[in-house]
């Protein structure tokens, strides 16, 4: 199944989407189907059976009445991978991790489909990474890898935009902050439910620049499965509904590019992810 979240008048409400590619509105169809993306994600396969039949039973939305935000909004967490893909690594000369490399963005980073990427006066270089993003739904601690699919409810695709020059070249590495730029974590069109994904670790990707294909593998390349990087997340810190794992990108990036590509105002932004459909994203200037 597919979800996103809209803005309604009683506030932020979950909705799936048909075939057709109409939008119900899942709670109001059964009320024992929560309104909230996350708590229908934390809600186990009985929750979803029951949003399933809502689908094909509710009324369609009315596209006016559908003001997108981003497919699983406010998440606790948005947890980043680095140099996950084998091709990425030998790409940038960089060796095989021996561990998961992992970094966050704020929760304030987060953007949709369409919505613009903002390039902030305070960088000249803003690099693109297309990735696959895992949404957990019911949360946990300490989960074992063998136990791990249990605890992620759906994919989707992703960008992790970087200010590569405060990334690297602030003092001390401000990965944090050169990360976590409002609108720099881009994820969508939809969440697409695991039941459809039944094997993530074997999905093309490709990320289109202006139409150009810039990046293109398979996630059969990730270093770390996702099984590993919810096992190993979870060995520090509690995972909960709604919350992202980007689980890395493949080779193509611009900073690796000779002379780099860095975004510019005016570029489009295309993932494309099989079976996840293709996210969207203008680029634009930040204004004075």
């Amino acid at each position: 199944m597919r979800l996103i979240a809209y803005q309604s008048e009683d506030g932020v409400r979950a909705a799936g989407i048909r075939d057709d590619g109409s939008r119900v509105d899942l709670n109001r169809a059964d009320s024992a189907v929560p309104s909230c993306v996350k708590a229908i994600l934390a809600g186990g396969p009985e929750v979803l059976r029951r949003a399933e039949a809502a689908l094909a039973a509710a009324e369609p939305l009315a596209p006016e009445q559908v003001e997108l935000l981003a497919p699983a909004p406010h998440p606790e967490k948005i947890i980043c991978v680095g140099l996950n893909y084998a091709d990425h690594a030998k790409e940038i000369g960089a060796d095989r991790p021996a561990e998961p490399v992992l970094f966050n963005k704020f929760p304030t980073a987060l953007s949709h489909d369409r919505q613009p990427v903002i390039l902030p006066r305070l960088s000249r270089q803003v690099d693109y990474e297309g990735e696959l993003v895992a949404v957990i739904g019911v949360g946990g601690r300490d989960i074992p890898a063998e136990r791990a699919k249990q605890h992620v409810a759906a994919y989707c695709c992703g960008v992790d935009v970087s200010a590569r020059d405060w990334q690297l070249r602030k003092p001390g590495g401000q990965w944090l902050l050169g990360k976590s730029f409002d609108t720099f974590a881009p994820i969508g069109p939809h969440l697409v439910t695991a039941d459809e994904i039944p094997d993530p670790g074997n999905l093309k990707i490709q990320l289109r620049l202006n139409g150009q294909v810039m990046q293109e593998s398979s996630t059969a390349e990730l270093i770390f499965s996702i099984e590993e990087l919810v096992a190993y997340v979870s060995g520090v810190c509690t995972l909960s509904p709604g919350e992202l794992i980007f689980t890395g990108t493949p080779p193509g990036v611009g900073m690796a590019r000779k002379p780099p590509v860095w975004l510019q105002a005016g570029d489009i932004v295309d993932v494309e992810i099989e079976k996840l459909g293709v996210l969207r994203n203008p680029v634009v200037a930040e204004e004075p």
